[in-house]
């Protein structure tokens, strides 16, 4: 069952001498917003980090998941595949796929190509080589991808009449519908932060608007971002080691803040909940890993970082009892001195609000659920 209320929270969390964020697209340095010098830590960053928490907690050691709680978006995953498992619990026809065995002298040309999507090299029964092509193939992004590849005359005649018998079947709108359902019943992120689930080389099942969103976070003060120079023992290969006589050294940058307090908000629509099957336990869960994912996430890149603070606003109704702006500004953070740079969370003076219900805006209650 879904959850019934409305929620609002603000999340605190710290570095300290680590990159909570590198952009790639400035040589990954920290996030920051050039006009304030106020570091960012992107909403992608703090959903990783959750679906990285709910992939320990309830991930097998076989790398499968508990029912109910798979992550869609996850390292080295093919999403495509999600979508045709989907339909095949349902029991939908998606068409049927194709299988052409391989022309011994075709062989090791196919093996030396990278096939697109939904065409691979297999064996069959006989253990003689074969072309699979899924039913659920883009043909016609198949056919762009043999047209740049350009292989053979032999390998392209081939490929080409085995595209030819791909029989691919469009799911129907209620079918659609039934995929998007059983998408969110599989996977926690899909059920908690929606996701775009019509790809053109997968059975559609349309787009969910999850009921958790967050902003991005920033910090309560300028940050500095500190260039270190770091080196390395050892070189990759042998023309690296002849090149430096031995000596076999290799010179390297890193990027750090030395202290940054990050505060982001967090709102739950109870209505989305509805869409998706948020649910309580779901709910426990996402407060769990927003308590506890720094805790799970260490390494030489990312320093020291915490939670130190996760307030949450739970309003009796579904629609909500007050605007979400004015809950936000009841959690005040201040320097204690601001002619200092801060370098701990000693520096602050964090929220003394007591928990409960809130006097100033009936129907809602503060939960302080870490701090």
């Amino acid at each position: 069952m879904s959850i019934n209320n409305r929620y609002e929270f603000v999340l605190l969390f710290d570095v300290k001498d680590g990159n909570p964020n590198g952009d790639p697209d400035a040589g990954n340095l920290p996030r920051l917003d050039t006009e304030t010098g106020q570091g960012l830590v992107t909403d992608v960053s703090i959903k990783r980090k959750i679906r990285n928490y709910v992939g320990i907690i309830k991930g097998r050691t076989d790398g499968s998941f508990e029912p109910g709680y798979a992550i869609y978006i996850k390292e080295k995953a093919v999403l495509g595949r999600a979508h045709t498992a989907a339909f095949q619990t349902l029991g939908i026809d998606l068409g049927q796929d194709a299988e052409h065995p391989i022309p011994d002298d075709l062989v090791d040309q196919i093996d030396e190509l990278s096939l697109p999507d939904g065409m691979e090299r297999d064996t069959n029964d006989e253990d003689r080589p074969i072309l699979r092509l899924a039913a659920v193939l883009d043909k016609k992004e198949a056919a762009d991808w043999l047209k740049e590849t350009n292989p053979p005359k032999p390998v392209k005649d081939f490929i080409s009449k085995a595209l030819k018998s791909v029989k691919a079947r469009k799911p129907k709108q209620e079918e659609t519908e039934r995929g998007r359902v059983q998408m969110c019943a599989d996977f926690y992120d899909i059920r908690t932060f929606g996701a775009v689930l019509s790809l053109k080389t997968a059975p559609n099942c349309g787009q969910v608007r999850g009921p958790v969103q967050l902003t991005f976070a920033r910090s309560l003060d300028p940050i500095v971002t500190l260039e270190h120079s770091i080196t390395r023992c050892a070189v990759a290969t042998e023309a690296e080691s002849t090149k430096q006589s031995g000596d076999n050294r290799t010179m390297g940058r890193k990027f750090t803040v030395p202290y940054g307090l990050y505060r982001a908000h967090g709102f739950i629509s109870a209505h989305f909940a509805a869409q998706t099957g948020f649910g309580e336990d779901d709910l426990k869960l996402l407060w769990d890993a927003l308590s506890t994912m720094f805790d799970h996430d260490h390494s030489a890149a990312r320093g020291e970082m915490a939670t130190r603070g996760l307030y949450v606003f739970r309003h009796d109704s579904h629609l909500g009892n007050a605007p979400a702006h004015k809950l936000f500004n009841l959690i005040r953070v201040e320097r204690k001195d601001k002619n200092t740079p801060p370098r701990s969370i000693a520096d602050y003076a964090l929220p003394s609000l007591a928990a409960g219900r809130l006097a100033e805006f009936p129907g809602v209650e503060l939960q302080i659920l870490c701090a």
